[in-house]
């Protein structure tokens, strides 16, 4: 027996907790312009993907492009979750989305940029591997 694989969170990608932190301490810092004034935004997209959301918005996209990067950020939250991410705290779009959701649809796709390394989700276990693993988790908590 398998169970669907784990969504990878936006929030959990180096950097972004904090600047999440920050956008919830002051609301100017997930507006778009705040990027001009906070070089740590542009600075964390870097480090994450490898573009900024200025280079994002000037990259040209592939003839069957479904503008999916322009919906409303809510619209969005379901398609990135159909596609593997949950870019949510609470079930509420995280307030730093708009800084990094093109970024995110362009290297998911392979268009622009690239995805943080993540390792393979654990496999698993069935049958004896599994009464295993719960002998071991037992064994621990002794």
């Amino acid at each position: 027996m398998t169970s669907q694989p784990k969504l990878r969170r936006l929030i959990d990608l180096p950097g972004i907790a904090d600047l999440e932190t920050k956008a919830l301490m002051k609301p100017a810092w997930a507006e778009p312009e705040a990027r001009a004034e906070h070089p740590e935004i542009d600075a964390c997209s870097m480090a994450i993907f490898g573009i900024t959301a200025d280079q994002a918005e000037g990259v040209e996209r592939p003839a069957d492009w479904d503008d999916v990067d322009t919906l409303p950020l809510r619209d969005q939250v379901d398609a990135f979750e159909a596609a593997g991410w949950d870019v949510t705290e609470r079930r509420k779009p995280l307030r730093m989305l708009g800084h990094f959701n093109q970024q995110l649809w362009l290297a998911m796709r392979g268009v622009a940029g690239s995805l943080p390394f993540a390792p393979e989700d654990e496999t698993v276990l069935t049958g004896w591997g599994a009464s295993l693993a719960a002998d071991a988790k037992a064994f621990k908590k002794r």
